[in-house]
């Protein structure tokens, strides 16, 4: 599918899609003339990458995640993944109030 296909489908912007390119953390292949071209499988992808954003995740730490979704049962990128997640956890606990009651309802 064409990138204004993948954007109608998950209501992702064009323009965060080629961000997303852009980090890494979405692939297309391209036509002859350039065109991006999506499969089906972008639409389950763009869903996670809204959902870890929405948790908070850098564009940073989304790439390191997201390779132990691609290789399920791979030591060494599970320990890599859980090393990364600690590390953003770590950086959430740090901000007190950050997701306070009170900071989302002043």
């Amino acid at each position: 599918m064409r990138i204004g296909e993948l954007a109608k489908r998950t209501g992702v912007s064009p323009r965060s899609l080629r961000y997303y390119e852009d980090q890494r953390l979405l692939t297309s292949s391209r036509s002859d003339a350039g065109q991006r071209h999506y499969s089906d499988a972008a639409v389950q992808r763009v869903a996670l990458i809204r959902q870890l954003f929405d948790a908070g995740m850098s564009s940073r730490v989304i790439a390191t995640v997201l390779p132990c979704v691609d290789v399920p049962g791979a030591l060494g990128v599970a320990e890599e993944t859980f090393a990364a997640m600690m590390r953003e956890r770590d950086r959430i606990n740090g901000r007190p109030g950050w997701l306070s009651p009170e900071s989302l309802h002043p």
